[in-house]
């Protein structure tokens, strides 16, 4: 089996840029077929965790006049407990980024100001952060686009700024770059999947988050009661209830 949670991973420091990584990238499996073993065995060992979507749409008002980190602190996971996010606090040093929506001297501050909010949530709450990006080319989203229009399961899916967006693709890169080398850090690292296959990037996703939790090295917590006293009280039920059937 490969580690993917070593081979993935956007190390501390590290200088990448994505247009050196292949988004087709599969690694041992062919197929789907071929790692679709390997990612129910993985999916089954995560099946009895409980987690909840955080996904963001159109701010509110009341979110627009806070820090832009406001808005994603209530959303952290508890104890016991797994958040997804799908968008996040990033979008505030990409889109925010491309667009001009904010000057460089606010969103090139943002950079420490994420890496010390991770930091804080990893070592005051003892939470476990794992970040994914996922890595398509720009061929491999075009030919998503296009199933989208032919699929009415899929037109859901369709945005209207689409195609405007793919006008930014280099900047949208550089930007990615940036938020891929200043904020993969020890405690909340980045992991670049290439995800051209969604089977392969099912396959390196599931992976790395079970290989995560089984060295958190969970315990089932220890019971509260005397059992020695449970049992006795369960045989004696027991026996009553023999008894009343005679």
């Amino acid at each position: 089996m490969s580690n993917y949670l070593k081979k993935l991973t956007v190390n501390p420091g590290s200088k990448i840029r994505l247009k050196h990584f292949d988004a087709g990238y599969h690694g041992k499996h062919e197929s789907r077929k071929s790692a679709l073993a390997e990612i129910q065995e993985n999916l089954q060992k995560m099946d009895e965790l409980q987690y909840r979507m955080y996904a963001e749409n159109k701010h509110s008002l009341l979110i627009v006049l806070q820090d832009f980190l406001w808005r994603v602190h209530p959303q952290v996971p508890g104890k016991g407990s797994i958040a997804i996010f799908n968008r996040s606090h990033y979008e505030d040093v990409l889109v925010a980024r491309v667009h001009g929506l904010v000057p460089e001297k606010v969103w090139s501050k943002r950079y420490d100001q994420i890496n010390d909010f991770e930091q804080l949530i990893a070592t005051e709450n003892n939470t476990t952060i794992l970040k994914f990006f996922l890595h398509i080319s720009k061929e491999e989203q075009l030919a998503r686009f296009a199933k989208r229009l032919d699929d009415p399961a899929r037109q859901w899916k369709i945005s209207e700024s689409d195609y405007k967006e793919r006008e930014y693709w280099s900047d949208y890169t550089k930007a990615f770059d940036d938020v891929l080398n200043k904020t993969s850090t020890e405690y909340a690292p980045w992991f670049i999947v290439p995800s051209n296959h969604k089977w392969f990037r099912d396959l390196a996703v599931s992976q790395i988050i079970v290989r995560q939790m089984e060295d958190m090295d969970m315990q089932l917590p220890k019971p509260i009661v005397n059992l020695a006293e449970i049992r006795r009280e369960y045989h004696q039920a027991e026996r009553a209830d023999r008894q009343k059937k005679r």
